[in-house]
């Protein structure tokens, strides 16, 4: 069984990854950390943990971090607005375990997020005008979301680059799980693609489903696209 830790275990991502893992036969919920748990000495070894799936915050993934890198553990992160510090020890981890950054693990984005690709890539060359709105509910903290950001970036891979994440139009209301649209504007027609949630535990069983991918591969810098076998569109650094 795989030896699994998770970080934010009191958050809503938690309890659901929580709630999923102990029914899950491929799962050891080794443990389930919330933001004043003490780590447990024993876990701090190498070989103690498999993978850690981090939904928590700053504070949260930093330890997730420094607890990886200690046992060797894969760590896959789903926590949003990271400082720049984070991100950077992120990058420093890849080096010696394998690292998902992942800010939505549905395979609804992951599709998405290709498809964006292609029709950024092939729409560029006509000048097509785009917008995105990224609707999230009121409780939500980043804006635009880190789905977002992700989006943004795959349009500047596929040759946008005059679009940014301040062009982004973020609507924080009601209960709203996350949707996600893109449009493109031409002459005499528009094309629209879109990706709503309707039950968190989406993004919880891909979570589940790439952890249980990324335990099993080398050091080096993963996407959530990597996990489902698709072409990873946004550019990012090597694995190594």
């Amino acid at each position: 069984m795989i030896r699994l830790v998770i970080f934010g275990a009191r958050g809503r991502m938690g309890q659901r990854l929580i709630a999923l893992a102990q029914n899950d036969a491929r799962y050891e919920l080794t443990a389930a950390i919330a933001r004043d748990d003490v780590i447990e000495p024993g876990l701090q070894r190498a070989g103690a943990i498999d993978v850690i799936v981090d939904f928590s915050s700053d504070s949260g993934t930093k330890r997730a971090i420094s607890l990886a890198t200690e046992c060797r553990a894969a760590l896959l992160v789903g926590t949003t607005a990271l400082a720049d510090e984070t991100r950077r020890a992120l990058r420093e981890a890849a080096s010696s375990i394998p690292v998902m950054e992942a800010p939505n693990t549905s395979l609804g984005i992951a599709v998405l997020n290709t498809l964006l690709h292609s029709a950024a890539k092939i729409l560029a060359k006509n000048f097509w005008a785009l917008s995105m709105i990224d609707v999230h509910h009121d409780q939500k903290r980043d804006a635009p979301s880190g789905t977002a950001r992700r989006l943004v970036e795959t349009l500047n891979d596929a040759g946008r680059s005059d679009f940014t994440p301040e062009d982004v139009l973020c609507i924080r209301a009601g209960d709203v799980i996350g949707e996600h649209t893109v449009e493109f504007f031409g002459s005499g027609e528009r094309i629209q693609l879109r990706h709503a949630a309707t039950d968190r535990n989406v993004f919880a069983h891909g979570a589940l489903h790439a952890a249980h991918w990324l335990q099993q591969q080398s050091p080096g810098r993963y996407v959530i696209e990597d996990a489902l076998g698709l072409p990873a569109p946004a550019a990012r650094e090597s694995k190594a």
